[in-house]
């Protein structure tokens, strides 16, 4: 099968299963409305903040504090695109008629991507302007300096999440399996390693933390993390490599 088929198919697959495009519509809805509640609440808050956190007040950032639950129904976005023919038992079809298991994967990933692409982009760009109307006499103009490269990176860690959720859904085959391991991880075990004393030096090289420094323009004032925001950037895209390499090796190796 030529690599157009192949693309048009899986692009069929996903706009055609519901979930799918509820879960990206759902990413979008949950990152811009609690964007908008959050810098509406700091905005109310900002004039009995201490002076060290005015400091650290960073407008763009706030827009963005949807995205802690918002990426989550990216993550489930992720690993259905890939889980869902494992679970249905589709997978030996379009193996069969797919046998190049490198293209059938990353055709599948491809598509998948670039929607997820366009989503986080129009979503980070919204949250970011109706976040910023919030904040009023606080807000950030798009053409401050580092604040398009927090928001285009907005866009672009939705997308890496979802993408590195589609090489873990590859690897473990089972949507329930995925789900149960990188909720947890992302919500809970994420923010654990990051917040411990003892264990922020670990939690700040994890995916979202370190992916998450792309959409700071102010630095706090203790912070400490050895890296900027493209070097964050750099580390989640390690992760996504080393997660998509896995999901395709063990799809090479093993039966549908």
């Amino acid at each position: 099968m030529a690599a157009t088929q192949i693309l048009k198919s899986e692009w069929t697959k996903i706009r055609s299963v519901a979930s799918t495009v509820w879960t990206l519509s759902l990413a979008a809805v949950v990152t811009i409305a609690l964007g908008i509640l959050i810098s509406l609440l700091s905005k109310n808050e900002f004039d009995k903040m201490p002076a060290r956190e005015r400091l650290s007040f960073d407008p763009t950032f706030i827009s963005f504090a949807g995205m802690t639950l918002g990426q989550l129904a990216m993550i489930v976005f992720g690993v259905l695109v890939v889980g869902n023919e494992y679970s249905t038992g589709m997978i030996r079809t379009s193996l069969a008629a797919v046998p190049q298991r490198g293209s059938f994967l990353f055709s599948k990933i491809a598509v998948a991507t670039g929607l997820a692409l366009v989503v986080g982009m129009i979503t980070s760009f919204v949250a970011f302007f109706l976040g910023q109307a919030m904040l009023g006499p606080h807000k950030a103009q798009i053409g401050d300096p580092g604040v398009l490269r927090a928001v285009i990176g907005g866009g672009l860690y939705m997308t890496l999440i979802a993408v590195f959720s589609m090489g873990v859904a590859a690897m473990l085959r089972s949507p329930m399996l995925s789900l149960g391991i990188l909720m947890p991880f992302f919500f809970l075990i994420s923010n654990i390693l990051g917040n411990v004393s003892a264990t922020k030096k670990i939690g700040r090289y994890l995916p979202d933390q370190a992916g998450s420094k792309i959409m700071q323009v102010v630095t706090p004032v203790d912070d400490s993390t050895p890296y900027g925001p493209w070097g964050g950037l750099a580390i989640m895209v390690l992760w996504v490599i080393a997660a998509l390499i896995g999901g395709y090796a063990l799809l090479k190796k093993r039966d549908a």
